[in-house]
């Protein structure tokens, strides 16, 4: 079982965006795939099609130890399984605060299911906090969408300390297995600028598959949808089944 946090501590990059249609590509290309909603905001289940007021039990109860991931998996129609969640995740940081091994809940969780799933996908929150922790504290790589403006590397510094820190601390296998370019428009100067500088720091991290700023992207998720469900010969389609491949291809030689 190969653990993928994507995350970025900056809002507005297309991490969830990335996380559910990474998941559907993925599956589209027979791996089995659980999708783990570790953000409060609940976006990846509600574009997964999933109603995430409805469901009873979350995400929020498995890392408290009321529930076991059994009881919070769901099935989606797009080929992967979920655990979803909602607003209520967000008190889980408090309520774990004076809980034993609060970092590793979601580890021990998702070792109970590690011979049945091929990729396990966590779509962390826009912060680094007690949840995002988590979410690094089980995987074996990172997968890192960001946008090619003037604060991306800026932002990605403070990300990699963070990585170097839960390296040293917490889970000293996790590495980054890829930068994604996401929302990005190859005409533009300044993309081109941050692609230079991305290339000259972090080398062969800086994945080729880009994406680019697609309406129909934009609308899957009020559909709750992937791309690959809503329109699969849009570009963002064509550019989230691009990444599967790519990284199919790079995790192939680990």
């Amino acid at each position: 079982m190969r653990t993928i946090a994507i995350t970025n501590q900056k809002g507005g990059v297309g991490k969830t965006t990335t996380a559910v249609n990474l998941a559907a590509g993925l599956a589209l290309r027979d791996c089995r795939v659980l999708l783990v909603d570790l953000d409060p905001q609940g976006n990846t289940s509600m574009g997964s099609g999933v109603d995430k007021n409805a469901v009873r039990r979350h995400v929020y109860h498995l890392l408290l130890g009321t529930a076991t991931l059994d009881e919070v998996r769901v099935r989606t129609e797009h080929g992967y399984d979920l655990l979803p969640t909602n607003r209520e995740l967000g008190g889980a940081e408090i309520e774990l605060i004076e809980v034993e091994g609060r970092e590793t809940r979601l580890r021990h969780a998702l070792a109970t299911v590690a011979d049945e799933y091929d990729f396990v996908l966590i779509d962390c929150p826009p912060a680094l906090n007690l949840l995002t922790v988590n979410g690094l504290g089980c995987a074996q790589g990172v997968l890192i969408p960001m946008q090619c403006d003037y604060y991306a590397l800026e932002g990605l510094t403070d990300l990699v300390n963070t990585l170097r820190k839960v390296r040293q601390t917490l889970n000293p296998r996790i590495e980054i297995y890829g930068l994604l370019r996401t929302l990005y428009d190859a005409r533009s100067t300044l993309a081109q600028q941050v692609t230079q500088q991305l290339s000259e720091h972090f080398g062969d991290k800086l994945l080729a598959t880009t994406i680019p700023r697609n309406i129909r992207l934009a609308e899957a998720p009020s559909y709750g949808r992937p791309i690959f469900a809503y329109d699969k010969a849009s570009r963002g389609a064509l550019a989230y089944g691009a990444l599967a491949d790519e990284l199919l291809a790079r995790l192939a030689g680990k």
